[in-house]
């Protein structure tokens, strides 16, 4: 099992606060998890009652009214059931239908909706095997919309282009990801990842340098994730900004944390954001360390500092075009007497930049 995490930044719609040093420990940070202890969806999973993650419904409620109403109904539903897109496609297809889980996925995201007679007959059997009373979809859909697919949010698009359709980061961020990043942007982000002695992910500590697309911005969304639910936060912190929310999603083995700048910038102004999150011991050592951006970066450097216990017999760069592709790029790095190696990336396109390592488990 390895660690990864997948970072990013974005701006939700709410006020700032003046900056300062935050730390949250061990038990502070159950505290604030608020939606720690529940279990978020993973694909098709359902969330525990009264903790959806943001922008979603809870189960058993009723819909708002509204252009959101039949998106959201649908996702909801096929959350509660515990059903893939990819198998509500082939469930319809069994049945003469042939709706692809791409027009899925852009229903229940309200890019698009069903409006033509096949369509709409799609929605009566999505009801039948979604178990909903009839028309309980169908009564939600809108006006008939203009001709031509709703283009997503520039932000989410570039997204998408490196994270693929129903990413964890997505569904941590739930309907605050179709703005992910459309008021600010990396500029520089540095790394700096440490294994304990058991080859296991112990510390992160990043720095990110963002500068503003628009005036008013005064706040960063990350989100990290780990491959191993042993893996989970212990304790944060903020040294450069100040922590507005940390909320770990176990189910998704991610941590959202909100970083307030203390300040509004202008319009091309920069400021910095620093943080650190020790982390529990996984079950098995940690094989790599992954960064993904949506955007080009001026310079991203990464460092992994290994425990004298566990050192690797062999370290190498890679990059993916998009996550979960197979890496590309690969190339051997050197480790130093510090113990630790790094790389340095400068004019980083869209992508995956990751470093991995192998431990030697003969004797």
């Amino acid at each position: 099992m390895s660690s990864r995490m997948e970072a990013g930044v974005g701006l939700p719609d709410a006020e700032g606060a003046p900056s300062a040093t935050s730390t949250t420990n061990a038990r502070d940070l159950r505290k604030a998890l608020k939606a720690g202890a529940a279990e978020s969806p993973r694909r098709g999973g359902r969330p525990a009652a009264g903790t959806p993650p943001h922008g979603e419904p809870v189960p058993g409620e009723a819909p708002l009214p509204g252009a959101d109403a039949f998106p959201a109904a649908l996702r909801e539903a096929l959350g509660r059931r515990g059903l893939s897109l990819e198998r509500v496609s082939e469930r319809l297809r069994a049945r003469g239908i042939g709706v692809s889980q791409a027009t899925l996925s852009s229903w229940q995201r309200g890019r698009s909706q069903p409006e033509r007679a096949r369509s709409l007959r799609a929605v009566e059997v999505l009801e039948e095997i979604l178990d909903l009373p009839g028309g309980a979809l169908r009564s939600l859909l809108g006006p008939r919309r203009p001709r031509g697919r709703v283009a997503p949010a520039r932000g989410e698009g570039a997204a998408l282009q490196v994270l693929g359709e129903d990413s964890v980061v997505e569904k941590a961020l739930g309907e605050r990801f179709r703005h992910f990043n459309q008021e600010t942007g990396s500029l520089l982000i540095h790394d700096v990842v440490t294994l304990g002695a058991s080859g296991t992910l112990s510390n992160l500590t990043t720095t990110n340098v963002l500068r503003a697309n628009r005036a008013g911005a005064d706040r960063a969304l990350f989100v990290l994730s780990f491959d191993d639910e042993q893996a989970e936060p212990l304790d944060i912190r903020v040294t450069s900004g100040r922590l507005g929310e940390a909320t770990y999603l176990k189910g998704l083995k991610s941590l959202v944390l909100e970083i307030h700048f203390g300040r509004e910038l202008a319009k091309l102004d920069t400021t910095v954001v620093s943080y650190a999150v020790d982390v529990s011991p996984s079950r098995e050592p940690a094989t790599h360390y992954e960064r993904w951006s949506r955007a080009n970066l001026h310079e991203y450097l990464q460092q992994v500092f290994f425990h004298p216990d566990a050192l690797p017999s062999g370290c190498r760069r890679y990059f993916r075009d998009q996550v979960g592709s197979p890496p590309r790029a690969q190339r051997r790095i050197s480790m130093n007497d510090s113990h630790s190696t790094h790389v340095l990336v400068s004019r980083c396109k869209p992508g995956v930049h990751g470093v991995a390592w192998d431990f030697d488990t003969g004797e």
